[in-house]
């Protein structure tokens, strides 16, 4: 992969997390400023121990990604969260907690089915495929066996983007950890399209 395809790749999501953004602002009531810092390809290792830290602190909600691409995406919300939301969304005071109840459970995940869904939309419309986010779910098990899941073998080592998400509320801003993952098949489809295409409108194939 060549540093333009990195960059392209990375303004593709960016594009796509600016629809999410403003559609889960309009749900929390808040500011949601998200960015790409880096695109890198992780080893399973660093992969589980990243996980492993942020599901410590966060609930996690899982959501695949199917179609004409396979992915997954994993958000981590913190108790900051869960409080702010439970409070903005739900009208409920309660502690800084990840411990939810089910009315707020079904917040997270309407939450991430909404984030998933709006960045799943820009990407097949960018990228003219047919994708689609299935329902999310709460994970709340081991790692090791999520993760086998995801990074089933080393010659299927997908493509991890891991995507830091600023939760702003006034001023003070809490991270929201977003994870997407590409199996390796998918990331060279895409990749294909974008050698395919240069995404100023002009076909590179005819050219």
């Amino acid at each position: 992969m060549t540093e333009l395809e990195r960059d392209i790749i990375r303004e593709i999501l960016n594009i796509g997390l600016a629809r999410a953004a403003d559609s889960f602002a309009v749900v929390a009531q808040e500011k949601v400023l998200l960015e790409v810092p880096s695109l890198d390809l992780l080893e399973s290792e660093d992969i589980l121990l990243r996980v492993n830290e942020y599901s410590v602190k966060h609930a996690v909600i899982q959501s695949d990604i199917r179609g004409d691409f396979t992915g997954t995406t994993l958000m981590f919300f913190s108790g900051q969260h869960v409080q702010r939301l439970s409070r903005v969304c739900l009208r409920m005071q309660v502690a800084d907690s990840i411990q939810v109840n089910e009315l707020q459970e079904s917040l997270l995940l309407e939450i991430s089915n909404i984030i998933t869904g709006a960045l799943v939309t820009q990407l097949a419309n960018i990228l003219k495929a047919s994708i689609y986010g299935a329902p999310p779910c709460t994970f709340s098990g081991d790692t090791t066996a999520l993760m086998n899941h995801l990074v089933p073998s080393e010659s299927l080592q997908p493509l991890i983007f891991s995507i830091i998400t600023q939760f702003s509320d006034h001023g003070n801003s809490v991270e929201l950890p977003l994870m997407l993952f590409f199996d390796r098949a998918t990331f060279e489809k895409i990749l294909d399209i974008i050698r395919g295409y240069d995404f100023l409108g002009k076909q590179l194939a005819g050219a």
